[in-house]
């Protein structure tokens, strides 16, 4: 499935709303002035609104995606895309790419 490429500043979620950031980037691919991300980068969140245990089992701490581009790699692994799937820890809820970059395409 194709998407827009996700960079350092795209804006991702976890499904409670807290911020996700890429730890690392890839250099070999800039988008919109920016590095993209592959999708082996693990994201830090924060300020997600999960409860912690007792009342649930948040909040969601880091997160990476599982799916991304198919045809499209960079350094041998695939570009995580905005219509990818990513997993949240420990919740195992979404991540949630939620803005993008809107002139790279990738399948």
């Amino acid at each position: 499935m194709p998407g827009f490429l996700l960079h350092l500043g795209a804006q991702v979620t976890c499904a409670h709303l807290g911020q996700a950031v890429p730890t690392v980037t890839n250099p070999r691919v800039v988008v919109s002035t920016q590095p993209a991300v592959l999708i082996t980068s693990p994201y830090l969140i924060s300020a997600c609104t999960f409860p912690p245990p007792t009342a649930a089992n948040g909040p969601c701490v880091n997160g990476q995606f599982t799916v991304g581009t198919v045809r499209v790699t960079s350094l041998g692994q695939p570009l995580a895309i905005i219509g990818g799937t990513g997993l949240c820890a420990p919740t195992g809820t979404p991540l949630l790419p939620v803005a993008a970059q809107t002139r790279v395409v990738a399948t």
